[in-house]
């Protein structure tokens, strides 16, 4: 089947819209035309409920799903909430997958993590390094339950035919991003150390770790452009470039910075004076994070924000956020 998999009527449900990610793709779904989003917050529907979940799949006519909901922190949320984390996700992805199925959905895009990945996986990490070695503890809960969502998706498509994609996302960052210092990602968090240090006139900002690990960072308006892409892609084109127990895809810009290198260029965008300290006692994670992209840019699609503008543009967000 070659026919486009949406149209401007299209019925589409984005779970997760009020996050930084699936309030990127409903800013871009709009933009580009589809004028049926549908969105549900966790007061209105609680996506590890199941009979709520599928109450709301039967009562609703859905063409299509984005699975962007996920509970979701960094290394210290991570490390104090594991049972949280892969219990939260694990329900999410199963309510949502098979509800959406029951229901006669046929098309989905589920949104994983590039921690999916084994912590030791060769650099550039390729979708083939899939379940090939340990993962990084750090992250493991969280990790399993993406990977989980991953071969939900392939075990449906295979047993019911149905067409459920996946997107293995690097570490994203951008407006609408958890600025919270107890569970926040990297960039978020330093971008609020270093704005809360530079209004303190502090003479210095901690980061954890050594500075010398390596993160690749994709601005989340990125991301929702690859998910439409993604999302657009004809049958014929999908399948050419993925196989049935190897269908997803990453996306990344396939560039990689020093946490060292990252907290000097925040520390330049907000426009701190103090010093840098890094603190060798706390974590760093996984030593290397880069995803290989090769094949989503072979398939049609490059990340085109660099990483100097898009901490500009998240800067600028999360200063209007604070005079809200």
């Amino acid at each position: 089947m070659n026919e486009s998999p949406l149209t401007p009527d299209s019925r589409i449900f984005v779970a997760g819209h009020r996050g930084m990610v699936g309030s990127a793709i409903v800013r871009r779904l709009t933009a580009e035309g589809y004028s049926k989003v549908i969105t549900r917050t966790h007061a209105e529907l609680d996506l590890t409920d199941q009979q709520a979940v599928r109450r709301f799949f039967q009562n609703k006519q859905i063409d299509y799903v984005v699975l962007a909901a996920a509970k979701v922190g960094g290394i210290r949320a991570n490390n104090t909430y594991p049972a949280e984390f892969i219990y939260s996700n694990l329900m999410i992805e199963t309510n949502i997958i098979h509800e959406a199925y029951r229901a006669g959905v046929m098309r989905l895009l589920f949104l994983g993590s590039s921690c999916i990945y084994p912590k030791f996986a060769p650099h550039p990490m390729s979708e083939e390094s899939l379940l090939t070695g340990v993962l990084e503890p750090t992250n493991e809960p969280y990790a399993i339950a993406k990977i989980a969502g991953i071969k939900l998706c392939e075990s449906y498509n295979r047993q019911y035919g149905t067409r459920y994609r996946s997107l293995m996302p690097t570490n994203l960052y951008g407006p609408g991003d958890n600025f919270d210092l107890e569970n926040s990602h990297v960039i978020p968090a330093l971008i609020r150390k270093f704005h809360e240090a530079k209004r303190n006139n502090e003479p210095s900002v901690e980061v954890w770790g050594t500075g010398t690990p390596c993160r690749e960072f994709l601005h989340v308006d990125d991301l929702a452009g690859a998910c439409i892409f993604i999302m657009e892609l004809d049958d014929q084109a999908y399948t050419t470039y993925t196989q049935p127990m190897l269908s997803h895809i990453n996306a990344g810009t396939g560039k990689n910075v020093t946490i060292r290198k990252l907290a000097e260029t925040i520390k330049e965008v907000i426009g701190f004076t103090g010093n840098i300290i890094f603190n060798p006692d706390k974590p760093d994670g996984s030593p290397r994070k880069l995803l290989n992209v090769t094949l989503i840019n072979k398939m049609g699609w490059k990340a085109s924000i660099n990483l100097k503008d898009g901490l500009d543009q998240t800067y600028d967000w999360y200063k209007i956020q604070l005079h809200r």
